[in-house]
């Protein structure tokens, strides 16, 4: 079974929203014009004055059938009748009113003294009656055929049809223009995740016209397939700075390996010094590898696995990397006070590690000094410093400076710091200190006091 698009289940249900008003409003008014033609005919009848001279005319004759005339006056073109307790009756009009129970209580005076009720004629013609107590023992009656009435209802039931159907087709109508127009953004969407999911093309952008949700949700997907683009850009760039990074290790390694299979298959042996050093160098080589694969491992997860935040003590992290650093061969100071802040335990610490290696390996003479104060953690070392074109460029993936080109390490250290200090959601920065070396200043929202 085919689906309904959405267009077509909103013109429907505008369609029948109208023609449920419509048909609401129809009966309302075939009622209301039913009530007012009743009341108008039953006023009609009230209104109706016999003279006495007829009526006198009438009991002399008692007719009890129609009669051209009654005592020289011609016969009442309405139905009309007196009609004694007893049942008998006197005609004064053209037709005969059967006479019922109705008649002979109110000639009789009791339970009343007047009454309107639908009747019949003696040819069973459907009249509207109204008897009136005129004597103590007469009543009289009058009536007047409802097939007027009957026949303006008709018209006026056929009227309201063709207007309710007229109106049913006319909501359809404007149903499907309304939801062509408010579905028109929609609409767009769809062709945009469509053509998205056909060709992949992050760049595809709607339109956002006004304020309304659907505009919110255009702005919304826009954002979302720029993040995504984002991502995308960031993963190939990834890929292609990996794939560079790594192809000087790997050829390095190549080259050290194919001498050493070289020297075993020609037999001609290389010196022992010359073989020390070639080993060196791939061992050297393997740790620069397995160092620069381990960063890419950390900067691919923290793109995709974010790591369970929590309540943490900072200090204790600091304290943490002060002494991994120290047991690398580093030599750290550390002023640290206390400082509790919400985020992942082994990001930051990695985080710290990185910059306490970094400011290590540009000042392997010196000290590295670590503070953390009120949020705010520093590390400086006393190394040459940055050049001031380079400093915009140090969080980047895999960039070095060009004096930092010949020394061990992958270019990844600080990028792995900015991430992991954006999603603890603080910031972080480097500058040249005053006296000469590098400060590393790391922003941490969080107190002083552990939250209870």
């Amino acid at each position: 079974m085919r689906k309904r698009s959405l267009r077509s289940r909103l013109t429907l249900l505008v369609a029948a929203a109208v023609a449920i008003a419509v048909a609401v409003s129809a009966v309302g008014c075939w009622y209301f014009v039913r009530r007012e033609l009743s009341w108008q005919l039953n006023k009609s009848l009230r209104d109706i004055a016999v003279p006495i001279k007829a009526m006198q005319g009438a009991v002399r004759n008692c007719s009890p059938e129609p009669a051209a005339s009654l005592d020289g006056h011609p016969a009442f073109a309405e139905p009309m009748q007196i009609v004694f307790p007893g049942g008998d009756r006197c005609v004064m009009g053209n037709t005969a009113i059967k006479v019922t129970w109705r008649e002979r209580r109110i000639a009789a005076g009791i339970y009343g003294q007047w009454e309107f009720y639908n009747g019949h004629a003696d040819d069973g013609t459907p009249l509207r009656v109204y008897i009136r107590n005129v004597d103590t023992d007469a009543a009289f009656v009058v009536g007047r055929p409802v097939e007027e009435i009957h026949d303006t209802l008709r018209r006026v039931t056929v009227l309201l049809a063709g207007v309710a159907a007229l109106g049913v087709l006319v909501a359809a109508s404007v149903g499907l223009l309304v939801s062509r127009a408010a579905l028109r953004p929609v609409g767009r969407l769809t062709s945009a995740v469509e053509h998205i999911a056909q060709t992949e093309d992050l760049d595809t952008r709607i339109p956002v016209e006004g304020g309304d949700e659907i505009a919110r949700l255009s702005a919304s997907f826009n954002a979302m397939t720029a993040a995504l683009a984002g991502s995308r850009d960031r993963q190939r760039q990834l890929v292609a700075d990996a794939g560079h990074e790594l192809r000087t290790p790997l050829t390095t390694l190549r080259t050290n390996i194919d001498l050493l299979l070289r020297s075993e298959q020609t037999g001609r042996s290389l010196d022992p010094a010359a073989k020390e050093r070639l080993l060196v160098n791939l061992k050297a080589q393997f740790a620069e590898l397995s160092t620069l694969v381990g960063d890419l491992l950390q900067l691919a997860r923290g793109d995709t696995d974010h790591e369970p935040h929590a309540e943490l003590a900072f200090q204790d992290v600091v304290t943490a990397a002060v002494e991994r650093a120290r047991l690398r061969g580093a030599e750290v100071t550390a002023d640290l006070e206390p400082w509790y802040v919400v985020g992942g335990a082994a990001s930051l610490e990695r985080a710290v590690l990185n910059l306490i290696d970094n400011a290590a390996k540009f000042s392997p003479d010196s000290q590295v000094e670590v503070t953390l104060r009120e949020g705010v953690l520093t590390v400086r070392d006393h190394g040459p410093g940055i050049p001031e074109e380079d400093l915009p460029h140090v969080f980047e993936r895999f960039w070095r400076s060009p004096a930092a080109r010949s020394l061990p390490g992958s270019g990844l250290g600080l990028a792995i710091v900015a991430q992991a200090v954006a999603e603890a959601g603080g910031r972080v920065d480097v500058r040249n200190a005053d006296g000469g070396g590098v400060i590393a200043i790391m922003t941490l929202p969080g107190r002083v006091a552990r939250d209870a």
